[in-house]
């Protein structure tokens, strides 16, 4: 028996979607690499959100049998409005991946998780064998930290210590993430808060220096990982 529900019909994005005229181009790049019988892991955000329609439409003009495992809830329930196929990690190891990045540097390690889903985002790249990252030539930088803080998610119960471990480290500032459409912090994905910190200048050991602070759950770092930029132009 089906919900009753119309609520997922009316899904979109929560927000304006800039430069939307390259990020379809770049989506359309990713719905051309499924194929039949694919797991593919998918991230979050706007290009991502994107590269789901062109898939849907894929599967549905070509009948593909495609499963995907989402990195978050919004992504889970566009796949469902979208009548995609999903699957988790508990079962299924995705044969590739796809997601967005907040800044990419010279050496293809990115920051990430303005979404607040950057644990689940690492784990799938972690568990795939190749992974795409979509993103506009804003995203571009030299160094990172340019444009963007280091999103940090940890224990909510950890809050002082953490902060305290990293004013060890060379810290600019430390912000805890609050919510726009809630009261209090931003709650991500797993019930933990973030922190938003501005490094000095970020070093090839501070994604291991992070995660070794008790109480982090993960860090938006992805340094060194083996990832294709496919830029929307």
């Amino acid at each position: 028996m089906k919900w009753n529900s119309t609520l997922l019909d009316h899904l979109q994005w929560s927000d304006t979607i800039i430069n939307q005229e390259a990020k379809q181009k770049v989506a359309q790049q990713i719905s051309d690499k499924v194929k039949t019988g694919d797991i593919i892991g998918a991230g979050s955000g706007s290009t991502v959100y994107l590269a789901l329609f062109a898939i849907a439409k894929r599967i549905k003009k070509e009948g593909l049998a495609v499963q995907v495992i989402p990195a978050s809830l919004e992504i889970a329930m566009t796949c469902e409005n979208l009548q995609i196929p999903v699957t988790s990690l508990l079962t299924d190891r995705p044969n590739w991946c796809f997601d967005g990045a907040d800044e990419v540097d010279p050496d293809r390690s990115l920051i990430k998780g303005r979404g607040g889903a950057l644990f689940k985002e690492k784990l799938l790249i972690r568990s795939g064998s190749k992974t795409y990252i979509l993103v506009d030539e804003t995203k571009l930088v030299n160094k990172l930290g340019t444009n963007f803080p280091v999103p940090i998610e940890i224990f909510p119960g950890s809050l002082t210590y953490v902060e305290s471990a990293l004013k060890e480290m060379n810290v600019i500032d430390i912000a805890l993430r609050l919510a726009k459409g809630k009261d209090g912090p931003v709650i991500t994905e797993n019930g933990n808060f973030l922190l938003d910190v501005k490094f000095v200048d970020i070093k090839a050991n501070h994604e291991q220096q992070i995660k070794s602070i008790t109480g982090v759950i993960e860090s938006g770092l992805f340094i060194d990982y083996d990832v294709e930029i496919l830029i929307a132009k």
